[in-house]
Formats: C-alpha cells, sequence, structure tokens
C-alpha cells in the first residue's frame, strides 16, 4: 500500500502523490517513511525532502521552517519555504 503525501509551502502545493518513500531532514536528525509507519510530528530542519513514487521516479524538494506529520499511511509536509529541486 502506498503513501499518501502532500508537501505544501506557505502559499502553494509544492507536490502530492503516491510514494513508496519519504525522507524527511528534522531537528532529531533524518527520518524516512514507508507503509504501516508509526504516527510521527516532527519539526523539519532545514534540508531536503526526498521522495520516491510509486513508479520509482525520485523527487527532490528544499524546505525548512515547517513540520512533518505521519498517520494512516499519509504523510504531510507543511513548510514555510519550500521549492522543487530541478
Amino acid at each position: 500500500m502506498p503513501l499518501k503525501v502532500s508537501l505544501v509551502s506557505a502559499d502553494a502545493e509544492v507536490w502530492s502523490g503516491e510514494a513508496t518513500l519519504v525522507i524527511a531532514k528534522t531537528i532529531e536528525g533524518e527520518i524516512g517513511f514507508m507503509a504501516g509507519h508509526e504516527p510521527v510530528l516532527a519539526i523539519l530542519a532545514e534540508g531536503q525532502v526526498r521522495i520516491t513514487e510509486t513508479s520509482g521516479n525520485k523527487i527532490v524538494a528544499n524546505a525548512h521552517d515547517g513540520f512533518v506529520s505521519v498517520e494512516h499511511d499519509e504523510v504531510t509536509i507543511v513548510a514555510g519555504n519550500a521549492a522543487l529541486v530541478s
């Protein structure tokens, strides 16, 4: 079962879709999420969010000033600033 992922900045949705893996940098260090992960609420540190889509395609975004929430295979990343890396 894939994760439902939503990455938003203060003014726009940056990316949303299904993924098999999400890795985010928090103030406690990097943390990875896969389907079935326990609920988490963590503060984002400045750094990259790396998302592996169900197709295997990799998405990378810079994000900071926000939080990441995981519950029931839904990952929500809310950042004051976030942008995809080209």
